[in-house]
């Protein structure tokens, strides 16, 4: 009764306002006959306003599953309306339409329904449960997207979250054991190491059987520094893929058997691991941060006898069985509690034409050994645009990559300080040869503090982690580009570039009264030396995928070159 009598005061006053209108400018029969066509069109206004508002209802109900279980947070719209809701705790609803209306209810998982609103607006829905199988696309050779179920050949792919969840200074870590039929071998380098990985099939005695790494369809320059093998030889460093941030990866497909990396060629003869980074995203600006941080210690140590010192002036353990005067020796207190503090900052963004994907990252480690560190810095571009109607796609990525790695542990008895560490006499003191230098008077300098001789070419183990550095810095830059021409909706062109430029700096500094056979010298050892390893890749690849009512056919025509120097 309210709102009438307001609307009725409204057909009033526009009457009076029409009529002095009227009488005012108009004082004739003309007049008057607008008048009353105003009044007659505010009339009709009110009427219509007033019908709908009796038509309004307020509708309550309820949403059940197939099992008659209330469904939360089910959306209940108004079909071509503005009205909506979502299902509270218990399943049901409240909002206000009008009779007649067709709501549209919907939830994941379950088919969508419609129902007409009754003239009470009492509704109770149950939702058919929908399930649908989702088709695993996987990233094949030089990067084409395959059904998984269409490729004759072994394929497994590795989610993002694997690799983020626990992180590694080499991201190729934390696949152990997530794969099948791969071994990875974490190296026992320290921090920053390399890791070798081998696929189960037919190996070969003189070339290498690691796999191939390739990203965004692209083979990678994977290089080492450094020797790792061999009782003699000296400090590692580390490699290239371990310069790429995890954080930058949307997931890895490990290819094995040679159908999978044909195209690849003999490079690829021991399987391929495929890299697919992230790109940018259209919606709202996304920003994301992330960091972990990680402690670790020496899990399981070797068993060590103490119940045998050595002979005076011996470096073995073969003398009396007797208990040393200094104590139990515990190699296990030369080992440090090591850290890795990984931090990264990510920002998607993006619309129809246009993502747009920039991350910083930052990896800063130190190793269970003294003086073993590992800082790496990450830079990470990726903008994508399509333009001509979406025909053409432009792919630009840049990375630039900052490292630093000193120390790595060396894996033979030269340049390892363990080997000072297991050996040492039971019957001295090792607190005593903690103070690895001494200031030498006659000299002028400070001299290695190592009372026991040279046998196996031992020394001072804290001198060795301390005073026989080897550090390598490392500047590398990645720049890639791809452009796609849709030339039909079953034909399309892809050409890309890549260009990969990493240059090291090594060092290596060994003090004055080093052993000789190290130093070469009474004055010690100094080297230093620049690599530089570049390498430019490029392809061509027209991409045919035309179903027929019985058939499809799928095929790949294209040439590539690379050069590497």
């Amino acid at each position: 009764m309210k709102k009438e009598r307001i609307l009725s005061t409204a057909v009033f006053l526009v009457s009076i306002s029409a009529g002095a209108m009227a009488n005012n400018a108009i004082p004739n029969q003309e007049g008057a006959a607008i008048a009353k066509q105003l009044t007659e069109k505010a009339g009709a206004s009110a009427a219509n306003n007033l019908q709908q508002y009796r038509n309004e209802v307020k509708v309550t109900g309820t949403v059940f599953d197939s099992l008659k279980e209330p469904i939360i947070g089910a959306t209940v719209r108004v079909k071509g309306g503005q009205a909506a809701t979502v299902t509270d705790i218990d399943g049901n609803f409240t909002l206000t339409t009008n009779t007649g209306a067709t709501l549209v209810i919907s939830y994941l998982g379950h088919k969508t329904m419609e129902v007409a609103v009754p003239a009470n607006g009492n509704v109770s829905v149950t939702l058919e449960s929908e399930s649908k199988q989702i088709e695993e696309v996987v990233v094949t050779a030089l990067g084409i997207r395959r059904s998984e179920k269409a490729l004759s050949y072994n394929v497994q792919k590795v989610g993002t979250d694997d690799l983020t969840t626990v992180k590694s200074t080499n991201f190729m870590n934390s696949l152990n054991g997530k794969v099948a039929g791969i071994n990875i071998n974490a190296s026992s380098a320290g921090m920053g190491g390399a890791t070798r990985v081998v696929m189960r099939g037919p190996k070969s005695i003189s070339q290498s059987n690691q796999a191939l790494y390739v990203i965004d369809g692209v083979p990678i320059t994977n290089t080492s520094h450094g020797e790792t093998g061999g009782m003699y030889a000296s400090q590692p460093g580390s490699e290239g893929i371990a310069d790429i941030n995890p954080e930058d990866i949307e997931s890895i497909s490990v290819l094995s058997g040679p159908a999978a990396a044909a195209l690849y060629g003999s490079a690829a003869a021991q399987g391929v691991v495929m890299i697919t980074t992230k790109k940018g995203k259209e919606g709202k600006v996304s920003v994301t941060v992330s960091h972990s941080t990680q402690f670790a210690n020496p899990f399981i140590m070797p068993e060590f006898q103490n119940e045998y010192i050595n002979k005076p002036g011996s470096n073995t353990s073969w003398g009396d069985k007797q208990a040393s005067p200094y104590g139990n020796y515990e190699p296990k207190n030369f080992f440090n509690t090591g850290t890795n503090i990984q931090n990264n900052v990510a920002i998607t963004a993006g619309n129809e034409k246009n993502q747009t994907y920039l991350s910083v990252g930052s990896t800063n480690a130190a190793g269970i050994l003294p003086n073993n560190k590992y800082n790496r810095y990450n830079f990470t571009f990726r903008n994508t645009t399509s333009m001509l109607n979406d025909k053409l796609t432009l792919d630009f990525g840049l990375n630039y990559i900052l490292e630093n790695d000193r120390n790595l542990t060396a894996q033979g008895q030269w340049f390892n300080p363990l080997t000072s560490v297991y050996l040492f006499p039971r019957g001295e003191s090792f607190d005593a040869i903690r103070t690895y230098e001494l200031y030498d008077s006659n000299r002028g300098i400070y001299v290695q503090n190592w009372n026991f001789g040279d046998a196996l070419k031992m020394q001072n183990p804290y001198w060795v982690a301390h005073r026989m550095v080897r550090e390598n810095n490392r500047s590398r830059y990645m720049l890639s580009g791809s452009l796609k021409y849709k030339v039909t909706d079953w034909l399309d062109v892809t050409g890309r570039l890549r260009w990969d430029d990493a240059a090291v700096k090594q060092e290596d500094k060994r003090y004055a009264s080093t052993i000789d056979l190290f130093a070469h010298s009474k004055y010690g050892y100094y080297g230093h030396a620049k690599v530089n390893d570049r390498s430019l890749y490029g392809d061509l690849m027209a991409n045919i995928n035309k179903s027929f009512e019985t058939f499809s056919i799928g095929a790949n025509v294209g040439g590539s070159f690379s050069r590497t120097k």
